[in-house]
């Protein structure tokens, strides 16, 4: 595996045109894209095929999750009144170690609470966007799907296919074409590459 690429401020990244934007830690001048800070170039690949360029420092690698911010973790255990997590993202940055997270049957959708069958929403290995709710007990935080962008973006079938959302609350196999229960998010492009960790 390549070492990351370390650039320093004023130092020239690439040049700007249709298919190359600055991202954070960068700046644009005379149709080139420069570093901004100190630390390691990252390129990202949006939906419509264009690369965002970004210089991340260490300062910015050590974030925490804070109160109402979106993070991207993986399900690890499903049980009736809850889920536990691993959460790998906070925003768009990616973490040295992973937090915990948990995900309470009552804050999984807005509606019918009540009738929320944590099964049916989550699996093991799932990977879902959540916003955080608070710090919770034993440094586990938080979370909640309770809103249509916010669920299960990414998920394998029991046949090892990855599943493709066809509701709310269902998603299918490519292979077999079965039917599998999920908290489905309204899925949202820009996370999917950050998730497939």
């Amino acid at each position: 595996m390549a070492a990351p690429m370390v650039k320093v401020p004023g130092q020239r990244l690439a040049r700007k045109d249709e298919t190359t934007k600055p991202g954070t830690g960068t700046y644009e001048q005379n149709g080139f894209i420069y570093s901004s800070l100190a630390g390691c170039v990252q390129k990202e690949t949006s939906s419509d095929g264009s690369v965002q360029i970004s210089v991340i420092t260490d300062v910015q690698q050590t974030v925490v999750p804070s109160v109402e911010a979106i993070v991207t973790a993986r399900i690890t255990n499903v049980t009736p009144r809850f889920c536990k997590c691993s959460i790998l993202t906070v925003g768009k940055i990616p973490l040295k170690e992973p937090f915990r997270g948990m995900i309470r049957k009552e804050d999984v959708r807005a509606t019918e609470k009540d009738k929320v069958e944590t099964y049916k929403c989550f699996r093991p290995g799932d990977i879902v966007v959540a916003r955080v709710l608070s710090l919770g007990d034993s440094q586990s935080y938080l979370l909640t799907t309770a809103e249509n962008e916010l669920g299960v973006v990414i998920a394998t079938s029991e046949a090892g296919a990855s599943l493709v959302p066809i509701s709310w609350c269902k998603m299918q196999c490519p292979r077999t074409l079965a039917e599998e229960f999920r908290k489905v998010a309204r899925v949202q492009q820009e996370f999917l590459q950050y998730t497939d960790t």
